[in-house]
């Protein structure tokens, strides 16, 4: 596979929904997230591998779009984000931290990507979960599944240095679950970007 970014096969990411019932060659579920710039996805991650349980970790830094996929939809899902991606890179700005509970993440907003996730979810309309039908909350999580303490202590670390910044995301990356990690399996560029 081309174009992956440093690190990204060997952690992080939330598990994938284990309903979803595999039926194409690669039975594996998919994942559809936004891909970082370089140097976000280095902060993003450094903060990520030093505050996510290491053996939940699996997959990088990142921006989920869709959840849990089924196989049969590779075909579709491709086609699209390749359609997709031929457009110029949509801009992005992380605008705060966002308390997830049990965890932490950067929110995220981009106008750009909600309308493209928009027309994703309605061009892949019966294919995705029903928390994807929901409207865009886009983040990039560094922390997950620990005690609300340990979150809450994060945020107020972080909050203390942290200052809004502005990107335009990479590109899709597709995704599918080995049963340990998430496996790239296709990064789609955005129109200028490697």
């Amino acid at each position: 596979m081309t174009n992956r970014q440093p690190g990204i096969n060997n952690i992080g990411a939330e598990e994938p929904d284990r309903s979803a019932s595999p039926s194409s060659v690669r039975r594996v579920p998919l994942l559809i997230v936004a891909e970082l710039p370089a140097d976000v996805f280095a902060w993003a991650d450094r903060l990520r591998r030093t505050h996510y349980p290491a053996e939940r970790n699996r997959l990088g830094a990142h921006a989920t779009l869709f959840h849990g996929l089924p196989p049969s939809a590779e075909q579709a899902v491709t086609g699209l984000l390749a359609e997709l991606a031929a457009e110029r890179p949509p801009e992005a700005r992380i605008s705060g931290l966002m308390d997830l509970g049990g965890g932490t993440a950067f929110a995220v907003e981009s106008p750009e990507m909600a309308a493209m996730h928009a027309e994703m979810a309605e061009r892949l309309h019966g294919l995705i979960q029903q928390k994807d039908q929901r409207p865009l909350r886009l983040h990039i999580t560094v922390q997950n599944k620990v005690p609300r303490a340990q979150a809450r202590t994060l945020q107020a670390e972080l909050s203390r240095s942290f200052a809004p910044q502005t990107f335009r995301f990479r590109g899709f990356g597709l995704y599918g679950w080995t049963g340990d990690l998430w496996q790239q399996l296709r990064v789609f560029p955005f129109r200028g970007q490697k």
